[in-house]
């Protein structure tokens, strides 16, 4: 169940843990954080993408080491067969990072709010400013049970690095499709972030990640509207395909896209641009 729709959270709030894992551009002028102190879904607990990623990589928003990871959900007192469910409430998808990341390191029953914070908050269904403040701080771990202690379940062929990238430029194993806009996959445009070149990996294809949600509504569009977006970009998902974005994090809107509409897992090209682009 990669999707939950807002009803379906709104009848089972006890029953799921749940993520905000907003994350909005520099530009935007908007703070996640702030914005989730003022208002978030109840019992909605904040994830920081900036602060959960490798800290020691030279590129952003890479994924932690497995140590981490499971030190990270045990502050969150997540356990292996909670159901988890990830909204955001920002125009960059973020929650399907935290989708991606969580069934990369063996999480079973994850899913994404259809629509998010500004459907729900269309439709009028209710919001708290409460927070539990150990929660997510690692010294609440001494609190949790030690039986009931998280465990990963790493699933390594989902995250291609740069040469495996280069490799496939030869041999043609996997497409790769890029989320970024059109303007920047085709080089029209600067790089946001400095110090990368214009332009796209070689045998690259384009399928900006806007181009999957329904603007009307910030749901994901219906299964058949998407296979005719990867058709229209020619895309051919009954093949093996690897997303790719900036930074590692509208790739997963493609992934889950692309779960969606062939039931297989999602696979990421981690360091993406940030990575590929540097000069």
């Amino acid at each position: 169940m990669n999707l939950v729709e807002t009803k379906w959270l709104n009848n089972n709030l006890s029953r799921v843990k749940i993520f905000d894992a907003s994350l909005h551009m520099p530009s935007s002028n908007r703070d996640g954080y702030k914005e989730y102190l003022n208002k978030h879904i109840p019992e909605a607990m904040f994830w920081d993408l900036d602060e959960h990623s490798d800290k020691d990589s030279p590129f952003p928003h890479m994924l932690p080491n497995s140590d981490y990871w499971t030190r990270m959900l045990w502050s969150f007192g997540i356990q292996n067969n909670d159901h988890i469910v990830i909204y955001d409430f920002s125009d960059v998808y973020s929650a399907c990072r935290l989708w991606f990341s969580l069934r990369y390191f063996g999480h079973q029953k994850v899913s994404i709010l259809n629509g998010g914070m500004k459907k729900w908050l269309k439709e009028n269904r209710p919001t708290s400013n409460k927070i539990n403040k150990d929660i997510g701080k690692f010294s609440y771990i001494e609190k949790i049970n030690q039986k009931n202690k998280y465990k990963v379940n790493e699933n390594f062929s989902w995250i291609k690095n740069k040469k495996q990238i280069e490799d496939n430029i030869k041999n043609n194993l996997f497409t790769l499709v890029d989320g970024r806009s059109r303007d920047r996959f085709e080089g029209k445009t600067e790089e946001p972030r400095p110090g990368l070149i214009k332009g796209k990996i070689p045998g690259s294809k384009n399928i900006p990640f806007q181009n999957c949600i329904d603007p009307k509504t910030n749901a994901f569009k219906t299964k058949s509207e998407l296979i005719k977006i990867f058709n229209e970009n020619n895309v051919d998902y009954f093949k093996p395909a690897v997303f790719s974005c900036g930074s590692g994090i509208t790739a997963c809107v493609l992934g889950l896209a692309y779960s969606l509409i062939s039931d297989k897992n999602a696979v990421i090209y981690d360091g993406s641009f940030a990575e590929w682009g540097k000069k």
